[in-house]
C-alpha cells in the first residue's frame, strides 16, 4: 500500500490503544466495527471504546486484544471494505516502549576489525531496514538487508575489510522509506552527505598528564571560536580558521609578538573552550570562506566539522587534525572543553534521529506538535532512555577517543537533571576533574519544572557548573538592553547585587538568597560569543564619554570576573577590547566582524598586561578561589563602605600574604575611604595589576582612583 493512497489514518498511541481517525468525507466518517490484520491474512476485531469528531474527522479510541509485534506490518480493514497500514504513533513516547527497546549495547554504528565489517542501527519501529554501501573511489552501490534482533536493533556482517567505503541506512517506517547517514557515524564524506567507515585505531595517541586543576574554581576559561580564532591577516598562523592553525605555536603578529595559542598560554588561561567543532550546517564545506557560522547548527555530534580541515573530502583528515589541535593545547598545559550542543538539531524532519526512529528523540507538546522551546523548531528529549544512551556515549567517545576535559552544555535547561547528572558520573568514571558546565536558563518547553537542567534545580545538580546570569546582569547591564546601566557603570540600585554575586552568589548576606549551594556552580561572565561586546555595550551606553573611561569601565568588570568567587569565564580578545562593531548576534556574519583582531592586542596591549597580572593574582591568592560557601563565609567580611563603593576584606591562606582587601569604586570621582592599620603592598589599582608589587600603603586613609578595582595585601 502506498502512504498517499490511505482513506483513513490509524496510529498506534499506547501499547494497547489505536487511534483511527475517519474523514466525514469517507461513508460519513462513520463505522461501527474495525479489525487489526497482519502477513499472515488472519483477522482479529478491536473494540471502540470511545468515539469523537475532531474538525473534519470522526475520531476512533480502539483497544487491541493481543499486544502487536513490533518490526512487523498491520493493517486495519473497517465494515467498508476500506484498509489502511497502522502507523507507529505516540506510543513511542510512553514509558513502556522506551523500558521495552531499551539497548544497553556499546557497539551501535560501525566497526571494521579483522576483515569483518559489523554495522548496528537502533531502529525499533522500522519493519525494514537495509545498508547502502558505495565503494571508496566509483559510485558503484549495494544494498544488503538487515537482520531485526532483540531490542529493536538491526545488524549486517560484512566479511570485507570496508575501509573507506560509504554508508548510509534505508529504514521503512509507516510504508516509507528514509534514507540515513548513521547518527553514530564517527567520519564523513564532505558536507555530512555520507557516513564513512574508518579506523580510529589509526589515529590513536597517548594523553599527557596536565597540570592539576584541583576544583572548578581553579580553572579560568577562555571562550573562542576555531576559525575567529587565527583568520585574521596578522594572527601570524600559517592554517589560518582551521584546526591546525589554532594549534600553531609561537606565532607571532606584525608587532612580532605572541598570538594564538602561546599569546592564550602566556596569559594564563587554564581551559580554552571552543564553540561547537563537532559537523554543522551552515558553512559549506567545500567553499568554507563563502560563509560564516558559530556552530550551533549540530548535524553529526560524533564527527569534526570539515570546514575546519585542510581537505573536507578525506575522512581522516578532520580526525587527525583536530586531535593534532587538541594534543598542541595539551603540550601547553592548558585543557579543552568543547561546547556541545545535544538541545536540538539543525533541521528536526531531515535529522538521523528522525528519519530512523520518527518522533521519538524530540518532545511534542500536548497537542502532538514538536516542542519548541530552543526556538530553532526542536527539542531533544534526553529524559527518554535511547535519546539519553546517545548523549552519554557521545560524550565518552569525545572524551576517550579526543581526550575532551570538559563540556560547555548549550541551552541545559532543555536537558533534565538526571541526564546531566549521569554525564557528570560518566565523565568522572573516565577523568576527574572534568569540567562540566551549562546555559541553566528556563525554556518553554514540556518537561515539568522539576525535572529541568536549570538554576533554579542547582541543587540537583551539584558538581555542574552554571552561567550565572545575574552576575552579568547586574555587573555590566541586562545584556538584552543594551542601554541598561550595571553596577561597574555606577548604577547604585546593583549594589547589594553585586555583593552577592562577587562573593559567590551562594547567599553571602542573606543565606536564603542564594543562587547556588556552592561558589564552583557559578560561571562569571560579563561577555561571551552571545550578544554585544562588553566594548561595543560601553561605546552604545555612553557614546559621549572619553575614551580612557570606556577603558576604564571595561577593565573593572573584566577584573571582577577574575577576582569574583566562582569560575571566570573571558571571550577570547576581551582583554584587548573586543569588537563586534555593534554586531549583537554575529552567529553567521562575517569574518571581519566575528575574528579575534590581532592588531588590537598590540594597541591595547597594556590592557592584556592589567589582565594577565589579574590572572595572576587569582592564581596566587587562594582567597579569590574559595571552595565552599563555607569557606567564604568563615573567610570574607564586608567592609563598611557607603553605597555605590563596596569592599571586602579576605582572609588568604597559602603564601605570604595574610589579608587581603578588594575595594570597588564605580564612580567617575575621587574617593576617600578608611583601611584598616598595617603594612599594605598594592596589587592591583586602575592602572596596573600583579602579584609582585613593590609598592605599600600604610595610611589609613586611602584614595580609590575613579572608576577603578583595588587589591592590597599584607601579611
Amino acid at each position: 500500500m502506498n502512504s498517499n493512497e490511505r482513506n483513513f489514518l490509524a496510529y498506534l498511541d499506547e501499547i494497547d490503544i489505536i487511534t483511527i481517525l475517519l474523514p466525514l468525507s469517507y461513508h460519513q466518517g462513520l463505522s461501527s466495527t474495525f479489525s487489526i490484520t497482519d502477513e499472515s491474512q488472519k483477522s482479529r476485531a478491536i473494540q471502540i471504546i470511545q468515539k469523537q469528531q475532531i474538525e473534519n474527522n470522526n475520531k476512533y479510541i480502539c483497544k487491541l486484544e493481543e499486544e502487536i509485534s513490533f518490526g512487523h506490518p498491520y493493517w486495519i480493514l473497517d465494515e467498508h471494505g476500506g484498509k489502511t497500514d497502522l502507523q507507529i504513533g505516540a506510543v513511542i513516547r510512553t514509558d513502556i516502549f522506551d523500558e521495552r527497546f531499551y539497548y544497553d549495547g556499546n557497539d551501535l554504528g560501525v566497526s571494521c576489525r579483522d576483515n569483518q565489517t559489523q554495522f548496528k542501527i537502533w531502529a525499533p519501529t522500522a519493519t525494514q531496514v537495509k545498508l547502502k554501501l558505495r565503494q571508496p573511489k566509483n559510485s558503484f552501490s549495494e544494498i544488503i538487508k538487515m537482520r531485526r534482533e532483540e531490542k529493536g536493533v538491526w545488524s549486517s556482517v560484512v566479511n570485507a575489510d570496508l575501509e573507506l567505503y560509504q554508508y548510509t541506512f534505508l529504514v521503512l517506517v509507516n510504508q516509507e522509506w528514509q534514507e540515513s547517514v548513521d547518527p553514530y557515524a564517527v567520519a564523513v564524506t564532505a558536507n555530512g552527505e555520507h557516513g564513512v567507515i574508518v579506523k580510529l585505531e589509526k589515529t590513536y595517541r597517548e594523553k599527557p598528564v596536565l597540570p592539576p586543576c584541583e576544583n572548578p574554581v581553579d580553572a579560568i576559561i577562555y571562550e573562542t571560536h576555531i576559525r575567529d580564532f587565527t583568520i585574521h591577516p596578522n594572527s601570524g598562523a600559517e592554517h589560518k580558521g582551521l584546526f591546525l592553525g589554532a594549534g600553531e605555536i609561537n606565532t607571532k603578529g606584525k608587532d612580532g609578538q605572541l598570538t594564538g595559542l602561546s599569546y592564550v598560554k602566556d596569559l594564563g588561561i587554564t581551559h580554552i573552550e571552543f564553540l561547537p567543532f563537532n559537523d554543522f550546517a551552515g558553512v559549506d564545506e567545500l567553499d568554507p570562506h563563502k560563509e560564516y557560522n558559530w556552530g550551533y547548527n549540530p548535524i553529526h555530534f560524533n564527527v569534526p566539522e570539515g570546514s575546519y580541515a585542510t581537505n573536507p573530502s578525506d575522512p581522516y583528515a578532520r580526525i587527525m587534525e583536530l586531535k593534532q589541535l587538541i594534543d598542541s593545547i595539551h603540550s601547553q598545559g592548558i585543557r579543552v572543553i568543547m561546547d556541545v550542543v545535544y538541545n536540538h538539531l539543525y533541521i528536526r524532519e531531515t535529522s538521523s534521529f528522525e528519519k530512523i526512529v520518527p518522533g521519538y528523540y524530540f518532545r511534542h507538546n500536548e497537542l502532538g506538535f514538536p516542542a519548541n522551546g530552543t526556538g530553532v523548531g526542536n527539542d531533544i528529549a534526553s529524559e527518554r532512555k535511547m535519546v539519553k544512551k546517545f548523549i552519554l556515549d557521545s560524550i565518552r567517545f569525545w572524551m576517550e577517543e579526543y581526550h575532551i576535559d570538559g563540556f560547555r552544555f548549550d541551552l541545559m535547561g532543555i536537558l533534565d537533571s538526571e541526564t546531566m547528572m549521569d554525564v557528570r558520573k560518566t565523565c568522572d568514571s573516565i577523568q576527574q576533574g572534568t569540567l562540566i558546565i551549562g546555559e541553566g536558563w528556563n525554556l518553554n518547553t514540556p518537561l515539568p519544572i522539576e525535572k529541568k537542567a536549570i538554576i533554579r534545580n542547582q541543587s540537583k545538580l551539584p558538581d555542574i557548573g552554571q552561567f550565572n546570569d545575574k552576575f552579568r546582569d547586574c555587573i555590566k547591564g541586562n545584556t538584552f538592553y543594551l542601554y541598561d546601566k550595571g553596577y561597574v557603570l555606577g548604577n547604585e540600585h546593583y549594589h547589594d547585587a553585586a555583593i552577592e554575586t562577587i562573593a559567590g552568589s551562594i547567599g553571602f548576606v542573606k543565606k536564603e538568597s542564594g543562587l547556588f549551594t556552592n561558589p564552583s556552580q557559578s560561571v562569571n561572565y560579563v561577555e561571551c560569543h552571545d550578544n554585544h561586546t562588553m566594548w561595543d555595550k560601553l561605546v552604545s551606553c555612553l557614546p559621549d564619554l572619553d575614551h580612557q573611561f570606556h577603558i576604564k569601565y571595561h577593565r573593572l568588570a573584566t577584573g571582577l570576573v577574575l577576582v569574583s568567587q566562582g569560575i571566570p569565564f573571558l571571550h577570547s580578545g576581551q582583554e584587548f577590547f573586543r569588537t563586534k562593531r555593534g554586531d549583537g548576534n554575529s552567529y553567521k556574519s562575517p569574518d571581519h566582524i566575528n575574528q579575534l583582531d590581532w592588531d588590537r592586542k598590540h594597541q591595547y596591549i597594556e590592557n592584556v598586561h592589567y589582565i594577565k597580572g589579574m590572572i595572576q593574582i587569582r592564581k596566587q591568592l587562594t582567597c579569590f578561589r574559595l571552595k565552599s560557601a563555607e569557606e567564604i563565609r568563615a573567610h570574607i567580611q564586608i567592609l563598611p563602605l557607603q553605597n555605590p563603593l563596596i569592599g571586602f576584606c579576605l582572609q588568604n591562606q597559602g603564601n605570604e600574604f595574610r589579608e587581603v582587601l578588594l575595594l570597588i569604586n564605580p564612580l567617575r570621582s575621587k574617593q576617600p575611604i578608611q583601611i584598616p592599620e598595617g603594612k599594605w603592598r598594592l596589587l592591583a589599582n586602575d592602572k596596573k595589576a600583579g602579584i609582585y608589587s613593590n609598592e605599600f600603603i600604610s595610611s589609613k586613609e586611602l584614595v580609590l582612583e575613579p572608576v577603578c578595582l583595588t587589591i592590597l595585601a599584607k601579611k
